[in-house]
Formats: structure tokens, C-alpha cells, sequence
């Protein structure tokens, strides 16, 4: 350990509120409703009604959580972690030294890889609207269109699923890379919301209003219902 890394451990450090209950809540569910979903899929027959459920439940999530990106706390929005591509490649060729990251929010290879994952999920549950398996299940929306469109969307359906599997690969390798090689941990703070940073070096930012999150996941929900109930 260097005698600068001795300076920098000895600096006094407090928590600061990093991500907020929309985005800590939402990314959960999301695990969760995405396991479901496989799972359902999996088991086929009966389950497939809980793998709709789950579909929807997603959907909403998804874009309630996009449209945070714009109206929710500083580190939720896209404006603040979505950065150009020259930037992305100074961090990627700074990844590998020895210092943490220097970034509170997502750091621009992190910023990215979100905005990805939010659009394969986002593909798949608009898809699932539309798919049918020729057999028993079709998705709410499938009479809609015609049968070689719901059978292109279920083609899509099917295989952005293993995009977004390999998405969540990639994620998870990140975060194994940053706790092994960059002592960093990313789960603690998604948890709890704060992270440890040195005293004074970053300002505490407020965290948007949870009624805000209600009225845009109430408009949110609404507008899912009415779409998978427009049949």
C-alpha cells in the first residue's frame, strides 16, 4: 500500500445518500419479477398466467423507472450518468488502476450498461404484449396484429430474452470485478441507499419527494392497465 493510500484511508468519511427509494425498489423488484418470469416460462402450462402478471409488473417498472430518469433525485437521472463517448473511454482505460471510482453515481461504463438493461427489459415486456406460443397463451394485445407479427414479436421476445441474460451476466461480473480488484461495493449502497465517501468531498444532493414517485407510478400503472385491458 502505497503511502498515499494510507492518506487517503486516514481521511475522515460519512455517508451520503446516493440512490433513493424509487430506484433502490424498483431495481429489487426487478430481480425478482425477472426471475419469475423465467422461471414461469420454464414451467409453461399454469404458470404461464403468473408469467403475464409478471410481465406487466415489469413493464410498469420499467418505464416508471425511465420516466425517473428524468423527474427523480440527481443520481437517478440519465442526465447525470449517460456521458459521450470520449469519456466512456477515458474511464475504460482508467479502469484497471489502483484507485476507486471516483464517480458517487454510476460511473459512465455503469451509466450505459443501465441504460441497455432498461432497454432489453423494456423490449421484452412490450413484446410479451404481443406474443402467443401457438398453443394456449397469448399475450393481451395479440388479436391486435396479425399473426406474422405477433409470431415476429414472439421471435424477438424469445431471443432478447438471452440478450438480456447476457446483460445481467455482464452486470454481475462488474460487480464482482469492482468488490475483487477496486474494493468497491456496489450492493451495500443499493440497500441501504448511501454510500462512504470523504468527509466534505461530495455535497449531500436532496432526494426527489416520494409523492412525486407516487403520482408518476400511479399514471404509470394506470397506463399499463388500460393498455393490457384494451383488448
Amino acid at each position: 500500500m502505497t503511502e498515499s493510500s494510507v492518506e487517503r484511508e486516514k481521511q475522515p468519511r460519512e455517508a451520503v445518500t446516493v440512490w433513493d427509494w424509487p430506484v433502490r425498489i424498483v431495481h429489487w423488484l426487478l430481480v425478482v419479477l425477472i426471475a419469475t418470469s423465467w422461471i414461469t416460462s420454464e414451467v409453461g402450462g399454469n404458470a404461464m398466467t403468473y408469467h403475464m402478471w409478471s410481465g406487466y409488473t415489469i413493464l410498469t417498472l420499467v418505464v416508471f423507472r425511465i420516466a425517473w430518469g428524468w423527474v427523480g433525485s440527481r443520481h437517478a437521472r440519465f442526465t447525470t450518468f449517460v456521458r459521450g463517448p470520449g469519456e466512456v473511454m477515458r474511464y475504460a482505460r482508467s479502469i484497471m488502476g489502483a484507485h476507486p471510482s471516483s464517480f458517487l453515481g454510476h460511473n459512465p461504463l455503469g451509466g450505459w450498461s443501465v441504460v441497455l438493461m432498461l432497454l432489453s427489459v423494456t423490449v421484452q415486456a412490450l413484446t410479451g404484449l404481443f406474443a402467443n406460443d401457438d398453443v394456449v397463451t397469448e399475450g393481451p394485445l395479440a388479436s391486435r396484429v396479425s399473426g406474422e407479427t405477433s409470431a415476429l414479436l414472439t421471435t424477438i421476445h424469445n431471443y432478447n430474452f438471452y440478450v438480456l441474460l447476457a446483460l445481467i451476466a455482464l452486470h454481475l461480473t462488474a460487480i464482482a470485478f469492482y468488490l475483487l480488484v477496486k474494493r468497491e461495493n456496489l450492493v451495500v449502497p443499493m440497500f441501504t441507499g448511501r454510500k462512504y465517501v470523504e468527509r466534505s468531498a461530495q455535497a449531500q444532493e436532496p432526494m426527489a419527494s416520494l409523492w412525486r414517485a407516487a403520482v408518476v407510478l400511479l399514471i404509470v400503472a394506470g397506463s399499463v392497465a388500460a393498455v393490457v385491458n384494451s383488448s
